[in-house]
């Protein structure tokens, strides 16, 4: 057991520095300083790396992304769930993660069959007919295989990559790490919430690894939508699906986006759309589950027309309190009500403690319908909901709020559908198509169970916090009787100012010491002071010589930090 703790902790310190390490060749060593890992930095590195730090010729943001794509999967997972936050990251870096492109090399067949033999405990002959040893797709977490069962039907087996849980595992921690530094070092940083982002990828990667989750989340799409003539959900071998493999059916159909074929097949491009459409407000508005990666390689066209999803590993769920307050947003937004879309948004959003309620509000309402007054003057099916959604996000942005998952997860979606129907079929509306599902949303205010529900829900809520205070009052005076109760009052990055005060100020009276021996040194043999060795000043030459280490000294600190 110790020998096991011993490598795990060699592998986690190795990994650790390899990760400081990226950073400081990208160009970040002055935050790697400021978080105090610049111990971790052996001098050759630094001084390696040095040559390279003019990278700022391209971009914080791109030098992030390229960072990121060198650290491997976890990394590439991190930035491609930042690139629908941009308020965690600015818009900046969300539109530079978008980039992050999750293809790796193909891991050998031999592999692919230990894993399914030791996953399903019998011979891949036993279960399979044939496996397709040429990937139809490779990532970073997984790759997907055609294959054939032994009662003859076509499936896809997706494997999970050998020691990927372990190493996303090990980067988790490490990410946890960092951000706990960033967070106490550096405390402007905790608008952003680092610990909060870290944590929120945490859980969306885990359940992205485990493919019986994803196996999950199929066999719901296909119940709910076990009636529909117009959409399609492959269906799952439970019986061969584990952790690590997933076994579905294979789905024989045309991209979406394959014009081409669409039309040589004969296919209503317009109706096909318009099902699509349908189908995603239908999971939003009525189902509350959605999948929420429809970029083209995940939708399908069969033979009879009906649209097919694939991969289910991205899904959300949504309540049916968050699913009135969108259908608000997207009312206000047609029946231009300015009050009304603040109203929802701020219910969605995460307000900072410290900012004044009414005045963001006017604020708001002042930035909003300057945004908003040029769109009143188009039509509907005109209005572009992408350039809308990204104009009311740097106005929130502005303002530091923050959204919930599910509001971004919805946004991405009908930004990502908006994009298909502009290149496939621009004359559809995607906004008017919204307009009678929002509207039945709200209806559900006249049914006389919403208000019930409504109110139930509401005692229930005052239940539980009466339960509670008598607990929470005990809890307040007996720290108050063991004089436990306390004010901390901190004052925003002071400390580290200061900090980086002291050191600045001590370099510069280093290196005023430093040229004060050098010029003493000069003097002294000008002067030819005694005692004199060949003509040389033996006190000029020590103190030169002194000079000289110390400035070296200098030097080799100011590499070190990373702040040249």
């Amino acid at each position: 057991m110790d020998f096991f703790k011993i490598k795990k902790t060699y592998y986690s310190a190795k990994r650790f520095q390899e990760i400081v390490n990226v950073f400081i060749k990208h160009g970040f060593g002055q935050i790697i300083d400021q978080i105090h890992l610049g111990r971790f930095i052996a001098l050759k590195k630094r001084i390696k790396t040095f040559g390279r730090w003019p990278y700022y010729k391209i971009t914080a943001p791109e030098r992030l992304r390229i960072a990121f794509e060198e650290l491997g999967p976890t990394f590439i997972k991190l930035g491609q769930l930042l690139s629908s936050r941009p308020d965690l990251v600015t818009i900046a870096y969300a539109q530079e993660f978008k980039k992050l492109q999750d293809r790796v090399a193909p891991f050998e067949s031999e592999k692919i069959y230990e894993v399914i033999e030791k996953e399903l405990g019998v011979s891949i002959e036993k279960v399979f007919h044939s496996i397709n040893p040429e990937p139809i797709g490779s990532a970073s977490i997984a790759q997907v295989h055609e294959a054939v069962l032994k009662d003859g039907k076509e499936v896809i087996v997706k494997v999970r990559r050998p020691g990927i849980k372990q190493q996303i595992m090990l980067d988790l921690t490490i990410l946890h790490n960092l951000a706990k530094l960033i967070e106490k070092y550096i405390p402007e940083s905790k608008i952003f919430d680092p610990i909060g982002i870290v944590e929120e990828f945490s859980r969306a990667i885990t359940k992205e690894i485990d493919f019986r989750r994803e196996a999950s989340n199929a066999i719901v799409f296909r119940e709910n939508f076990k009636d529909s003539p117009n959409v399609y959900i492959p269906y799952v071998f439970k019986e061969f699906t584990t952790e690590k493999i997933l076994v579905m059916e294979k789905v024989k159909g045309v991209r979406i986006d394959d014009v081409e074929s669409l039309n040589k097949k004969g296919f209503n491009i317009e109706r096909l759309l318009n099902n699509l459409i349908e189908m995603y407000f239908k999971q939003i508005f009525d189902h509350g589950f959605f999948h929420a990666d429809p970029h083209p390689g995940n939708i399908l066209v069969m033979d009879n027309s009906s649209i097919a999803l694939i991969d289910f590993g991205i899904v959300q769920r949504i309540d049916e309190e968050f699913k009135e307050i969108y259908a608000n947003i997207a009312l206000a937004i047609i029946n231009q009500n300015t009050d009304k879309l603040i109203n929802e948004y701020l219910k969605l959003g995460i307000i900072p403690e410290e900012i004044d309620k009414e005045k963001l509000k006017r604020e708001l309402k002042e930035d909003l319908e300057d945004l908003l007054f040029p769109l009143y003057t188009y039509k509907i099916e005109e209005i572009r909901i992408s350039e809308l959604i990204e104009s009311i996000m740097k106005v929130a942005l502005k303002h530091r709020l923050r959204f919930l998952p599910e509001l971004l997860l919805i946004d991405k979606v009908l930004i990502m559908l908006e994009g298909l129907t502009r290149e496939l079929c621009p004359k559809i509306s995607i906004i008017e198509l919204l307009k009678p599902y929002a509207k039945k949303i709200i209806s559900k205010r006249l049914q006389p169970d919403f208000y019930l529900k409504k109110t139930l829900k509401a005692l229930n809520e005052f239940k539980e916090a009466a339960v509670n205070i008598p607990f929470q009052l005990k809890t307040l005076l007996r720290k108050a009787v063991k004089d436990e109760i306390t004010i901390r009052m901190y004052h925003v990055n002071l400390p580290e100012f200061i900090k980086d005060i002291d050191k600045a100020s001590n370099k510069i009276s280093f290196a005023l010491i430093v040229s004060a021996m050098i010029l003493s040194s000069a003097i002294m043999h000008a002067a030819e002071v005694k005692p004199l060795v060949h003509g040389i000043s033996v006190f000029g030459l020590i103190t030169g010589i002194f000079a000289f280490f110390l400035g070296l000294w200098l030097i080799i600190s100011i590499i070190r930090s990373g702040k040249l």
